[in-house]
């Protein structure tokens, strides 16, 4: 992106809830915020200053899998900016002063699911489709949060923080060979530890109620899907375009359009290493909620009967313009090659996915629908009352 004055890095660790220690799941999140509050000789407010004043936009987040640090920041302060950043994890402060204050504002996140309902069934959901550590929530359980100590997570740095399993992205204008040299200076002599991620395991499907006051009810469901190494992946993207990609699909169509049954509906594939699954959800009232799950398996299935014409050309067309409008910001540039490396085992340059997506035709996609077998999801609900399996849905 040689036209842009900005650079965008993302340092992506392969630290997560998933290999958070038993009694300690949260510690990921709380190292996350700890890492940025000073590095070096740098207590938090000067670290937080000194990067101000290069007019550095930083930020973090971690999930089940990994954590992440990001900054943008323009290209000619790039041999300041890149030092900083790499102390977070070569140099981290870690100090006592801070500690409270991060583990207070988890403890806020985690307990702010409880007033989000859609958040509160995404929760619920991975935690039933999944019976290995990928089931923990990202936010950590309270309990350990709240008995979590500053040597106790100094422990999973020093455990879990090293280069190995690192990936460093780095997307924007200037020159590639002065920035490899520049990434190569400061990270090149960071050493650490070595996290180790379980391999995912599902549990059969099932159902699942979650119990909430309220007059909504949340509805979710969870299938396994095709990864994006295996062969159908992007046979079963367009699928899921014609499902969920626009104001014309079936979900928008079927469950909103025609009959008004939900307020929001949604389809997605989801990645874990070593494994992909759909999710599809809706948010209803207690009075819809059943006829609404019924049309949103019935949707599922259905897709196995194929798709029309007019449905693959728009998909593939909603495809590739999110593609094209993804790549043209270079944060999300970043983010997207280095999900690649994780899933994929290498950044993928965007011809090759828009190569891909143009061999797909309308019979592949269709032959693929057809051999796949018929969808059976894990289940949960979160709302007033527990639903009854029709026959159509059971």
């Amino acid at each position: 992106m040689p036209w842009l004055p900005t650079l965008s890095l993302t340092l992506q660790l392969p630290v997560g809830s998933v290999n958070d220690p038993e009694g300690g799941v949260g510690s990921a999140a709380l190292l996350t915020e700890w890492l940025q509050r000073g590095a070096g000789d740098l207590d938090a407010r000067a670290y937080a200053s000194v990067l101000d004043d290069l007019g550095v936009r930083r930020g973090g987040g971690v999930g089940r899998e990994t954590m992440s640090l990001s900054a943008a920041f323009l290209e000619r302060d790039a041999a300041d900016v890149f030092g900083y950043l790499a102390d977070q994890v070569r140099r981290p402060r870690l100090g006592d002063e801070e500690f409270a204050g991060v583990r207070q504002l988890a403890l806020h996140d985690l307990a702010a699911i409880d007033d989000s309902p859609p958040q509160r069934l995404g929760e619920a959901l991975v935690d039933a489709y999944f019976a290995s550590a990928h089931a923990r929530s990202a936010y950590g359980e309270r309990a350990d949060l709240e008995r979590a100590t500053p040597e106790g997570v100094r422990a999973e740095l020093a455990r879990r923080v090293g280069p190995e399993g690192a990936v460093l992205v780095v997307a924007g204008g200037g020159d590639a060979a002065r920035t490899l040299e520049l990434a190569e200076a400061s990270f090149g002599a960071w050493r650490g530890g070595t996290a180790t991620t379980p391999p995912p395991e599902v549990r059969p499907p099932h159902r699942r109620h979650v119990h909430a006051e309220g007059a909504q009810v949340q509805i979710g469901l969870c299938d396994g899907a095709v990864g994006p190494t295996d062969h159908g992946w992007y046979e079963q993207q367009i699928a899921m375009g014609v499902l969920d990609g626009n104001m014309g699909a079936r979900l928008f169509t079927e469950v909103r359009e025609k009959r008004g049954l939900a307020y929001s509906v949604g389809a997605s594939t989801r990645l874990v290493r070593g494994h992909a699954y759909t999710v599809v959800r809706a948010g209803t009232t207690p009075e819809r909620a059943g006829e609404t799950l019924d049309v949103l398996i019935e949707q599922m299935r259905h897709l196995g009967a194929g798709v029309t014409l007019e449905e693959h050309a728009r998909a593939v067309r909603q495809l590739r313009s999110n593609m094209v409008m993804q790549n043209e910001a270079s944060g999300a540039r970043a983010g997207r090659l280095a999900a690649d490396v994780l899933h994929v085992g290498r950044p993928r340059p965007l011809a090759e996915i828009m190569d891909a997506l143009e061999g797909v035709g309308l019979d592949r996609v269709n032959e693929w629908l057809a051999a796949r077998p018929e969808p059976h999801p894990t289940v949960v609900t979160l709302g007033p009352r527990e639903l009854v399996a029709s026959d159509r849905a059971a």
